[in-house]
């Protein structure tokens, strides 16, 4: 990776505020705010861009998690990508889905919703881990998905893929992934990892403004399932690409992934999304991770120094980007750090510090001594 003082002159946020709070909302880089008013401005003046829309970024997506174009939809948010997946499945009687009790409330609300008759199994953490071995308890023949972020939002723990789409698979379950605390920060292979369903929005650690996302599902499984909501971005290219009336006597659908989209796209937000995603491919996403590693490293080290206690795993399987340290009154310290010009967040009554591969050492340094003038 290139001088860290040439990437920090990208991220504005860097003049005014120490940001170690990726894991909520990211600061935009410059060349991701510049294309976003670009757009915005030639809209304004002109009723058109020169800025090219690139399908909404779906080839650098799909390059960054090891996919196909084809396999990637335009979505709003998480959210929307995992009401997808939760929609289009059948649910046999006493049909069951498996997640954890680390979740966010998007990997979990879709499939509580009574319409889907479907019960919810939740695997306990031990000490902020999910176990392989009671995932595989857990997991049996009425299993219809096994849903789990890639990295659970509280305490950073990173799940194994690979592991867990073997044990779903085992059972004929398919694996569902929400990567909004993985993409953009750690490596992802969904081809290597057997992956079915991924989703992801953009404003976290991909860089983007809000109000961007994308799904990844399966290339072979994509006709499989037909689409909970259909409209004008469903259907195939030919359909929409003539100058003659719509086909609106039936119903084309896509053969791709689009056949998941439903009409107009957050255009200005995935113009912003395309111009981060080319920025962090540009940087090389095995860098990223190797960099946000170091400094989470870093962070734990003192932390450790300091005496407090974690609550984010050490080992190295299970890191990602973000670091969870219990204090007292964690919000009372948050609000002293912010009036400082430190940004993290309060969680599970401790402090979630969430470092990009945009941050130092020294930021690091000065947030724990900041800190420990708090204690």
């Amino acid at each position: 990776m290139e001088d860290i003082e040439k990437i920090r002159e990208q991220f504005p946020i860097t003049k005014h505020r120490i940001f170690l709070n990726h894991a909520a909302q990211s600061p935009l880089p410059k060349p991701v705010a510049d294309a976003v008013c670009k757009w915005i401005d030639d809209f304004s003046n002109f009723g058109h861009t020169s800025i090219e829309w690139n399908n909404g970024g779906k080839s650098f997506f799909a390059k960054l998690i090891g996919a196909k174009t084809k396999e990637i939809a335009l979505v709003e948010n998480t959210s929307v990508g995992m009401n997808i997946a939760a929609n289009v499945l059948n649910y046999p009687q006493d049909a069951k889905v498996v997640t954890t009790d680390l979740e966010y409330p998007s990997a979990v609300y879709p499939w509580l919703r009574k319409r889907l008759g479907v019960r919810v199994h939740y695997v306990k953490n031990v000490d902020g881990k999910i176990l392989l071995e009671d995932v595989e308890k857990a997991v049996d023949d009425k299993t219809v998905a096994l849903t789990v972020s890639h990295v659970e939002y509280v305490n950073g723990f990173r799940n194994d893929l690979r592991a867990l789409s073997e044990i779903a698979h085992k059972h004929g379950a398919y694996l569902i992934v929400d990567a909004i605390q993985s993409a953009g920060a750690i490596q992802i292979d969904v081809k290597r990892d057997d992956v079915d369903f991924l989703t992801a929005a953009c404003y976290k650690w991909l860089l983007s403004p809000p109000g961007a996302g994308y799904l990844y599902v399966k290339e072979e499984l994509i006709e499989e399932f037909e689409p909970p909501f259909a409209g004008w971005a469903s259907v195939k290219p030919e359909v929409f690409e003539t100058i003659d009336f719509w086909d609106i006597w039936s119903l084309k659908l896509s053969e791709t992934a689009s056949r998941f989209e439903i009409g107009s796209p957050g255009y200005t937000s995935f113009i912003g999304a395309t111009e981060a995603l080319k920025m962090l491919l540009n940087f090389g996403i095995e860098n990223v991770e190797k960099r946000i590693l170091k400094l989470t490293d870093r962070l734990i080290e003192v932390l450790k120094n300091l005496g407090l206690k974690l609550q984010t795993p050490e080992e190295k399987q299970y890191r990602s980007g973000i670091v969870l340290s219990k204090v007292d009154k964690p919000m009372e310290v948050v609000k002293s750090l912010r009036d400082k010009g430190i940004i993290i967040s309060a969680r599970a009554n401790g402090l979630r510090i969430s470092p990009h591969f945009y941050n130092t050492e020294a930021e690091i340094d000065k947030l724990v001594e900041d800190i420990k003038k708090c204690k």
